[in-house]
């Protein structure tokens, strides 16, 4: 039997990389001959998570044009791009991969175009209203676009745009679809402010944290602070009870099923593991999030009664303790979010995604 090989491009955060694992599985699952590659950077996180799922990781050096960086690191991204463009090439030479996707971040946008222009099948999946600046690119060169919002519909060029969910782990979408079951006597409140950390989240919960502790009885905290602040968030913690703090957390079905409450982020992937395990949050968007995406991305829970939003800018030791009192003393509102989040859940989406990108024809 001739070997199958598809390669998913991209990375660099969470957001890209573990719907990228949600859709890998089930390829895998729907042929367990299929060999699933991966393509991301050096700096990513994909260097930490991907060979912990057994995926071949492919690694080329290729920075960021939008965003940060100022023009040194844009001039020394532009000079860098046609190296990928041929270590693309070579790679693409090497697996012939039956189909391509990119997933958003810096690796997918050589890759992606490559594949294309060889006569790969190469697709693109974009998860946010408002596509990012590598896959509106990309769209003109890829025949098929899988999108989350209709909202992306009119700023992609494929010829074929088709909404899917947004793919979620398979370990997380169980967790909502299990009962409650025996209701422990402590409250537990999960935050995190996505792959790398917040500051701005981690600051305001150490003061919250370090106040009268009368506030937070019956309660436990589990704060996953990222890299960079994790020494001194520790420090600032080590004394408190019924508080851990950690760099990174890699259960996170596992915490998710922990908590009766979640503050974090309102990135696509986090909104949509949020809505798969139903987990009321309050969600503080990213302030300089590309597009403002992020908001957008918590108003459309807020307008439903499915989340509560906090703008980083009103975000106080005394709104933040008034907003996760209120849920912690109101078990029917909680009961109500977790309904109402139901509906932003669509199942199965990675499976789809994998049956489109093997199904014969164009694409």
């Amino acid at each position: 039997m001739p070997r199958r090989t598809v390669v998913i491009a991209g990375g660099g955060t969470g957001g890209h990389i573990y719907p990228a694992i949600a859709i890998a599985r089930a390829l895998r699952e729907k042929d367990p001959s299929i060999e699933v590659h991966f393509v991301g950077t050096p700096a990513g996180l994909e260097t930490k998570i991907i060979p912990k799922e057994g995926l071949p990781l492919h690694l080329m050096k290729i920075g960021k044009l939008n965003t940060g960086g100022g023009l040194v690191g844009k001039m020394r991204t532009l000079l860098g791009i046609p190296k990928a463009l041929v270590q693309s090439a070579a790679l693409l030479m090497e697996l012939k991969p039956e189909a391509v996707l990119g997933v958003g971040g810096y690796a997918s946008g050589p890759f992606v175009l490559m594949a294309a222009l060889l006569g790969f099948k190469a697709t693109i999946w974009e998860p946010n209203a408002k596509p990012g600046l590598t896959n509106r690119w990309l769209s003109r060169f890829v025949r098929r676009s899988f999108v989350v919002f209709d909202e992306a519909v009119r700023e992609l060029k494929s010829r074929q745009i088709v909404p899917v969910g947004l793919p979620v782990r398979a370990e997380v979408e169980k967790i909502g679809e299990k009962s409650m079951g025996a209701v422990e006597p402590d409250f537990h409140v999960l935050i995190f402010g996505g792959s790398q950390g917040a500051r701005a989240i981690n600051r305001i919960l150490t003061e919250v944290l370090s106040l009268d502790p009368a506030w937070r009885e019956g309660m436990r905290f589990i704060l996953q602070t990222g890299a960079y602040d994790f020494a001194e968030t520790s420090k600032a913690c080590r004394n408190l009870t019924n508080v851990e703090v950690h760099e990174y957390l890699h259960d996170m079905d596992q915490r998710y099923q922990w908590a009766d409450l979640v503050i974090c982020r309102s990135g696509a992937s986090t909104v949509a593991e949020l809505a798969a395990a139903r987990k009321p949050a309050i969600l503080v968007p990213l302030p300089w999030a590309a597009d403002d995406h992020q908001r957008k991305n918590a108003e459309s829970l807020v307008s439903q009664e499915a989340a509560v939003m906090v703008p980083q800018k009103d975000l106080t030791t005394e709104r933040l303790i008034r907003e996760i009192l209120a849920l912690k003393n109101d078990s029917q509102r909680r009961a109500r979010m977790r309904e109402k989040l139901q509906r932003f859940h669509k199942p199965q989406a990675a499976h789809r995604i994998a049956e489109l990108m093997l199904s014969p024809g164009e694409a």
